[in-house]
């Protein structure tokens, strides 16, 4: 006996086969399309339709305001009935009566840069993805949470730190400009998806069907999460990102002229000083409690009046060292001396001449033998790998323990 096909079968039968052809949807419709399913898959995670409420987090105000504008129009209605497998688009749902937000709809909108214009707000949605995209977009975003991530947050936090100083600079990728997988290498850090991200390891290289060569990444993120995913699938999700950028190695830069050579000019000083005020605390850890600041005039000028300026402890002070530097950037040093001991930063707060109350931030609980460490690092390039320990009052060698890290 022949063996007949389903569709052969059912002629023999005398049933027409109705061959049904595979919509086709407009970009107008990929974007209401989209724009829902976010809007589902908040229900799927949450359990319930997104709410207005100024305590609620902004993208569930903005999926919110979504929900309502697609309920109010009746194409949309029409469109997505076949995908509303919670009854969401129903005006009577939980969603219509929660609380109105303070901010009306347009307000909320243009909060999250998204433009109002007219009936079909809805399809103006900038940030709305198509599925296209949102399928190039979900190579990142499946991710997962960081078991581990007490071990990565020091690295990423101390990055963050560096890039708010100047330490580390970030710089745009351009795909034209030849960035390349091989780019991409363990300890790196990029910005991409709104997020630093670290490459904490690369596995061994395989080939891609395409013939070229491949690898699996660890990537953890700033938010606690991280992405099993391919090195090529990085690289495209960074290209695809106009906000990405790769953040550079530290580098203290050439902040003194070396001995022997003569600086055209120079910039300025890091002074130390000691409060001669009464205060017990102060007056118990006298050897202790230093005040850091950089200055490009002269330090007597700097400190004079210091016992009407709650800024040195509202008493005189005491000038313990100095530091000439060279053809340097004040700011950017002062800075970086203040990320290095900031876990030994005074919690001090004082009362000002009109009794307004303020906390100096440029006291620090350390002696001058660390400072006078952290200048010879700063001098020889190495400030960026140290970081000071208060328990141990020494300066800390971080390098050895992200190299720790890394081979985990």
């Amino acid at each position: 006996m022949v063996d007949l096909s389903d569709d052969e079968l059912l002629a023999e039968l005398g049933v027409a086969v109705e061959q049904k052809s595979a919509r086709t949807y407009t970009p107008k419709e990929e974007r209401i399309i989209a724009g829902f399913e976010d809007v589902l898959k908040f229900y799927d995670e949450h359990g319930r339709a997104p709410q207005h409420g100024e305590q609620r987090d902004i993208f569930e105000r903005l999926y919110a305001v979504r929900l309502d504008r697609l309920r109010e129009l009746e194409e949309c209605r029409e469109l997505l009935a076949g995908m509303d497998k919670h009854g969401l688009l129903d005006a009577s749902s939980e969603a219509s009566v929660a609380a109105p937000d303070q901010l009306d709809d347009e307000a909320l909108l243009a909060e999250l840069g998204v433009e109002a214009g007219g009936e079909d707000d809805i399809t103006q949605l900038r940030h709305v993805q198509t599925r296209e995209e949102r399928r190039a977009a979900e190579e990142i975003a499946n991710r997962t949470k960081c078991e581990d991530f007490e071990k990565f947050k020091p690295l990423l936090d101390q990055a963050s730190a560096d890039i708010e100083t100047g330490v580390r600079i970030t710089r745009k990728i351009r795909k034209d400009a030849g960035f390349l997988k091989a780019d991409i290498a363990k300890g790196q850090f990029f910005i991409v998806g709104g997020q630093l991200a670290y490459i904490a390891d690369v596995g061994e290289q395989i080939r891609a069907p395409n013939g070229e060569f491949d690898a699996r990444l660890r990537v953890i993120y700033s938010n606690g999460t991280e992405s099993d995913l391919l090195l090529r699938s990085l690289q495209r999700a960074i290209y695809k990102d106009d906000a990405s950028r790769q953040v550079s190695e530290p580098s203290a830069g050439p902040l003194f002229v070396t001995e022997g050579e003569q600086a055209e000019t120079e910039s300025g000083t890091i002074y130390v000083l000691r409060s001669k005020s009464d205060h017990p605390m102060i007056a118990e850890h006298r050897d202790l409690i230093h005040k850091i600041g950089v200055t490009g005039g002269s330090v007597e000028s700097r400190i004079s009046g210091a016992e009407k300026d709650a800024t040195y402890l509202l008493a005189g002070v005491e000038v313990v060292a100095t530091y000439k530097l060279y053809d340097i950037n004040r700011k950017r040093l002062e800075a970086l001396i203040h990320k290095v001991f900031a876990s030994a930063q005074l919690d001090l707060e004082l009362q000002d001449r009109f009794g307004n109350p303020v906390r100096p931030r440029e006291w620090f609980l350390v002696p001058l033998a660390a400072i006078d460490e952290a200048v010879e690092r700063i001098k020889d390039g190495t400030i960026t790998q140290y970081q000071y320990d208060a328990k141990s009052a020494i300066l800390a060698d971080t390098t050895s323990a992200k190299a720790a890290i890394n081979d985990r």
